[in-house]
């Protein structure tokens, strides 16, 4: 079943071209000219994404945008404008949108965007995201308040309070206990960005855990060469 997209462009022959190029491509699309007219498209209809036109009589994008973001939280938009200014920019961003595009623009670019935000808004949520705290061997880490402690019996004791990168680095090893992480998907989620510096950033981070993870023996983290990272926590008539 296509995708249904929703485009709000109050230049009609612009908004033609555009509708006929996304339909060519397998999407649903409808079109209004007005901000009204899109709120009201939306209230009627259902769709995966929307696509919205800034500078729009009767209602402008953003004052849609906001409508919108107040029923539905999720709906992907991407905003289209002649205007780049950074400060339209931020607004934009602010109201929610999960794209923001100055005209011109390549048509194929907007294509890989759209299908970069649906494929995105379709993944299933981790039910891992939802836990708060983790027991790694000996050691308790409490995800929201970024500390973790380790108990070893008498005097052996440690509680760190970790910086955020740490604790959301130490929260997916955790999900991914015994398994690999790969280096991609935490550059990715943590970092934002998969390039050589932001690696050997996450290196020194790996480094700092493993440093206060070295009170319990059976813990251990393993570089997997050309794939990721692996933490391990081996039983301990398994270590003995």
């Amino acid at each position: 079943m296509a995708h249904r997209i929703l485009l709000v462009e109050d230049d009609q022959n612009f908004g033609d071209v555009l509708r006929s190029y996304l339909e060519m491509n397998d999407y649903d699309v409808t079109l209004a000219t007005d901000g009204e007219k899109g709120l009201e498209c939306y209230e009627r209809g259902e769709y995966d994404l929307c696509i919205f036109d800034v500078m729009m009589p009767k209602k402008d994008g953003f004052t849609l945008a906001s409508e919108i973001r107040e029923k539905d939280t999720t709906m992907p938009i991407i905003f289209l404008t002649a205007r780049g200014i950074k400060e339209d920019i931020l607004k934009g961003f602010k109201i929610g949108a999960d794209d923001y595009i100055t005209k011109p623009f390549n048509s194929e670019e907007l294509l890989l965007r759209i299908q970069a935000i649906l494929k995105r808004s379709q993944q299933q949520p981790d039910p891992r995201e939802d836990v708060k705290e983790f027991i790694i061997g000996r050691y308790h880490f409490n995800f929201p308040l970024r500390i973790l402690t380790f108990d070893g019996g008498g005097s052996e004791e440690m509680k760190e309070k970790l910086s955020p990168k740490e604790a959301q680095l130490l929260r997916m090893f955790a999900m991914y206990l015994n398994d690999i992480l790969p280096r991609s998907e935490a550059l990715n989620k943590i970092w934002g960005e998969d390039t050589y510096f932001t690696a050997r950033s996450m290196d020194v981070f790996v480094t700092k855990l493993r440093k206060y993870l070295k009170y319990d023996e059976n813990i251990e983290i393993v570089n997997i060469h050309g794939n990721g990272f692996q933490l391990l926590v081996r039983a301990e008539e398994e270590a003995s």
